[in-house]
């Protein structure tokens, strides 16, 4: 079984130079990671171009260079947030038309260099397409072989449900994935947190009774250390989580670091990992340094005394 740890790779191609990114991918791949996460438009605000690609092509190359690699690998790519206009963040998006996602599909299959995506996500809602255009094209995907599994990032928890009921009467299968924003420490409830502007964004009380009621549904976790926050002095949290849940958390967390010895973002992605309903923590990282610290914690045992400190705090 390969680790639960999804390396992200956002930057590779863009801030993370070709060389480093080959170097993140052999050591990821080395210690047992199998599972990639990139997106057709990463990354767009990144590349001189304004476009996206970037991400998608390198992973491509690499996998050219490693011949009879693809076959243990989950390639997971999404579609549904390139600008229109590129280089322009307040464009509108591409969005989720039957249109879009066939063409972005071949492009993504394109620049990877495969026949098929593993995990395919919708990066976000379009409500200016019909819910069942979309449910079609994902179908369509999957029933011709290019794309093996349909995931939703961003969504809020009832058109996820809507989307996997028009694809169950249409004899699709369905969505078997969310990808949202979750870690350790919260923000406080109706604030918006800088970088943050997905609405549907992030794993709440209703996500994780969805999916355990639904345990065919994985939960991947972006941005699970909250850009460093927990480690870097340099990088505090935003100002969201300035509140009193936060301050318990951080004590608890330190506790239980200092006495399994390992980090405090170390024992944030094992708690998610352990939590249940385990969710699948995605780590994009810029050094092999970075990296061997985030595969170090899928080492970590946390006891069933630390668990339930933890989610007491």
């Amino acid at each position: 079984m390969s680790l639960p740890l999804v390396l992200g790779t956002m930057y590779f191609g863009t801030k993370t130079d070709e060389a480093t990114a080959f170097a993140l991918l052999d050591r990821y791949v080395e210690a047992g990671g199998r599972v990639l996460d990139t997106a057709n438009c990463y990354a767009f605000w990144a590349s001189d171009t304004g476009a996206g690609g970037q991400s998608e092509q390198v992973i491509g190359r690499w996998l050219a260079q490693n011949e009879g690699l693809r076959e243990h690998l989950v390639l997971s790519t999404k579609v549904g947030q390139e600008p229109r206009e590129p280089g322009v963040f307040e464009a509108p998006w591409e969005g989720l038309s039957a249109e879009t996602v066939a063409r972005e599909a071949d492009r993504s299959l394109e620049r990877l260099g495969v026949e098929t995506i593993n995990l395919y996500w919708a990066h976000g809602e379009d409500r200016s397409v019909d819910l069942a255009e979309t449910v079609d094209a994902f179908g369509a995907l999957t029933a011709s072989g290019k794309v093996a599994r349909i995931g939703f990032s961003n969504h809020p928890t009832w058109r996820v449900e809507r989307a996997r009921a028009l694809a169950t009467a249409r004899g699709f299968t369905p969505a078997t994935a969310l990808q949202l924003t979750t870690s350790y420490v919260r923000p406080r409830p109706d604030t918006t947190v800088p970088g943050k502007d997905h609405r549907f964004g992030w794993v709440t009380d209703e996500t994780l009774d969805y999916v355990t009621e639904h345990p065919e549904i994985e939960v991947w976790a972006y941005s699970p250390l909250i850009q460093g926050s927990y480690v870097r002095d340099d990088r505090p949290f935003p100002e969201p989580y300035d509140h009193p849940g936060t301050t318990r958390r951080l004590s608890a967390l330190a506790d239980v670091a200092g006495e399994i010895g390992a980090s405090q973002a170390q024992v944030v992605l094992a708690w998610l990992v352990a939590s249940a309903p385990s969710i699948r923590p995605i780590l994009g990282v810029s050094s092999v340094d970075q990296l061997d610290d985030g595969l170090a914690a899928m080492d970590l045992h946390l006891s069933p005394e630390h668990l339930a400190r933890l989610d007491t705090a």
